[in-house]
């Protein structure tokens, strides 16, 4: 089974713009995520798609693989959709761009939920929230079925816990979502293809176009976390870690 790892990236973000770029301690942050990435024994290559020439010129220099690719995608699933047309694989790894302590664990742990024939897309969950962070609407929250798959992802907390008892609540398993995904190549190709729908742009949330249509996504439990980059706040957790 060959796995493939791609790592959209854009330069114009509306947050942080030229957050790829941004210096970690000697090192882009898009060298680190390369980095991180290809350290993983499962992934065949790692591939980094962008639009814009200044990355493509910074991963050429410290000797990564890149792509050009259309400035009209609106997602880095479509991004790594049109890379994937091009090359042999079976599975693909979405690896996002800002996360520059990416954990190769993460992406083994993601690739061993394909060993199920079953499975067309997975993602990975960490369990244990706060209350603080359940309500928090940048902490993306999943409710999972009894096979591990996900039933619903939110920006609000989920499942309403305002009339639990306090114990129902202690033993209830909150999971939050960490944002890397991997697709069999043939379901990406049809994921690419779907139209928007209203849920998903209500959430702001990709991943429930996928499940509005029918798409089983499998949650992989991991109890790794590191931290991205959305805001250049978000600088320091990462240069204190490094």
């Amino acid at each position: 089974m060959k796995i493939v790892g791609i790592i959209p990236a854009r330069y114009s973000s509306s947050r942080f713009p030229g957050k790829p770029l941004v210096d970690l301690k000697g090192k882009t942050m898009i060298q680190r995520v390369y980095e991180g990435a290809i350290k993983s024994k499962k992934l065949s290559e790692v591939i980094v798609a962008t639009d814009d020439q200044r990355i493509f010129d910074e991963v050429t220099r410290f000797g990564g693989q890149v792509q050009m690719t259309s400035a009209n995608h609106t997602t880095g699933t479509d991004r790594c959709g049109e890379v994937a047309t091009n090359i042999e694989a079976d599975i693909i790894l979405n690896i996002q761009g800002d996360e520059p302590l990416v954990d190769y664990r993460q992406l083994d742990g993601l690739c061993a939920a394909f060993e199920d024939d079953n499975v067309g897309i997975a993602t990975l969950a960490i369990k244990g929230l706060s209350k603080e962070e359940r309500n928090n609407a940048n902490r993306i929250k999943i409710v999972l079925d009894k096979n591990g798959d996900a039933m619903y992802f939110s920006r609000s907390p989920i499942p309403n816990s305002d009339n639990a008892k306090t114990e129902m609540i202690d033993e209830f398993n909150f999971y939050r979502h960490i944002g890397l995904y991997a697709y069999r190549k043939e379901t990406l190709m049809e994921l690419v293809n779907l139209d928007k729908t209203l849920l998903e742009q209500v959430e702001s949330l990709e991943q429930l176009r996928w499940l509005y249509n029918g798409y089983a996504i499998r949650v992989v439990e991991t109890e790794i976390e590191t931290p991205n980059i959305d805001v250049p706040e978000d600088l320091e957790k990462v240069l204190s870690a490094l």
